[in-house]
């Protein structure tokens, strides 16, 4: 078992920025990859980055590439995301999630094994 906890979300004026962090705690040794997605009000959970835990290979939604940044404390087992640049339409839920070994796909929900509870993002105009 993988247990995750988000802190960090926040109200931001638009141009903005947030850094939100994950920790983890349980079985981490077979952690391949911790990704960030969201979901915005009446919107489907998203992907939005993926880091692997061991070579820190990065991975990033189109609509993020340039604005936010992924990275990971694996002595904290902590992963980050720097969001800068912020808009409107970032504004959602927030949640980290684990997936265990290597899949097709790092971008994938259903191929996440552990998630947290998320952070609530509010970017206003």
């Amino acid at each position: 078992q993988v247990q995750l906890v988000e802190s960090g979300g926040g109200l931001v004026l638009a141009g903005g920025s947030l850094r939100l962090s994950c920790a983890a705690s349980g079985r981490m040794f077979s952690t391949y990859i911790m990704g960030w997605f969201r979901q915005g009000p009446g919107k489907e959970r998203e992907f939005v980055a993926a880091i692997t835990w061991s070579g820190g290979i990065t991975y990033y939604a189109d609509s993020v590439k340039g604005r936010f940044t992924i990275s990971r404390d694996n002595a904290k087992n902590t992963v980050y995301l720097q969001m800068n640049s912020l808009k409107p339409e970032d504004t959602a839920v927030y949640y980290c999630a684990v997936q265990r070994y290597p899949k097709s796909s790092t971008r994938n929900i259903a191929e996440y094994d552990y998630w947290g509870q998320g952070t609530q993002v509010t970017v206003s105009s």
